[in-house]
């Protein structure tokens, strides 16, 4: 159910993201393009990363014990120093996860800026982003307030950005199929049992027959694992670890 209201909630943060996909074809390539001065892309691919994996860090921050002024301020400064350092440019698809990576060079961060203080040292007083931190605050108080680790609570967090950001992706390839209103109907058997809205039902209210419902469903839960498998496989080292990933995404879901 959680799953089902984070994908609900405000989508002024996936906006940016579905033009930056359109050029990401390769494995790794987000994270390469965004390491290059040089790449044409650049700019694209570190809208991208950011828009990706800013509120997996900020809901780790929160857990590790940052207020929410204090996280919003350390993810802030955290993209405006990678950006600064170019630490991208180390990134190697040989380490394997993209986030791995990423969640070593935040620790880092957070280490050295703790013998600092005040956000002009860490955001340079300056937004780097344009992020809606007020609906993340939101959403990390959806989460239990249990003993789940901050890294646990991380992959989570990234996980439903995952399913986020395909189910957008998804969303814009109906619309440009003049398939808005179907997709929106259809939407729910993506995230839930399939006997969560009776197909019988559906097809009342579609005006289709109970065998197009069907068919429709089935359509739209097939591109939709095509499409969370190359959501999956821009950010591992090689194909070979697409299956491996998505059992990962699944279990840190489950918790």
């Amino acid at each position: 159910m959680r799953t089902k209201r984070r994908m609900s909630n405000n989508r002024t943060n996936r906006s940016p993201a579905r033009g930056a996909r359109q050029f990401a074809t390769t494995h790794w390539s987000v994270v390469l393009a965004a390491g290059k001065s040089s790449s044409p892309h650049q700019k694209q691919a570190l809208e991208t990363l950011c828009q990706s994996y800013w509120l997996p860090l900020y809901t780790y921050l929160r857990r590790r014990g940052c207020d929410s002024h204090q996280a919003e301020d350390y993810t802030q400064g955290f993209f405006a120093h990678i950006l600064r350092k170019h630490d991208l440019q180390s990134a190697d698809p040989k380490w394997g996860k993209f986030r791995t990576f990423l969640l070593v060079r935040l620790k880092t961060f957070l280490s050295d800026e703790r013998d600092r203080s005040g956000a002009k040292r860490r955001g340079g007083g300056r937004k780097t982003l344009s992020l809606d931190f007020q609906n993340a605050e939101g959403q990390y108080a959806l989460e239990p307030a249990d003993q789940m680790s901050p890294e646990a609570l991380f992959e989570k967090s990234w996980a439903l950005t995952v399913l986020e950001r395909t189910v957008d992706r998804l969303e814009t390839e109906m619309a440009g199929k003049n398939k808005q209103q179907l997709f929106e109907h259809l939407k729910v058997y993506l995230t839930a049992e399939k006997d969560v809205i009776p197909y019988r039902d559906m097809a009342t209210e579609l005006e289709m027959t109970e065998g197009s419902v069907r068919v429709a469903v089935h359509r739209l839960r097939r591109r939709y694992r095509e499409l969370l498998r190359d959501e999956i496989a821009q950010t591992v080292a090689s194909e070979d670890q697409i299956d491996e990933e998505m059992g990962h995404l699944f279990a840190a879901l489950a918790r």
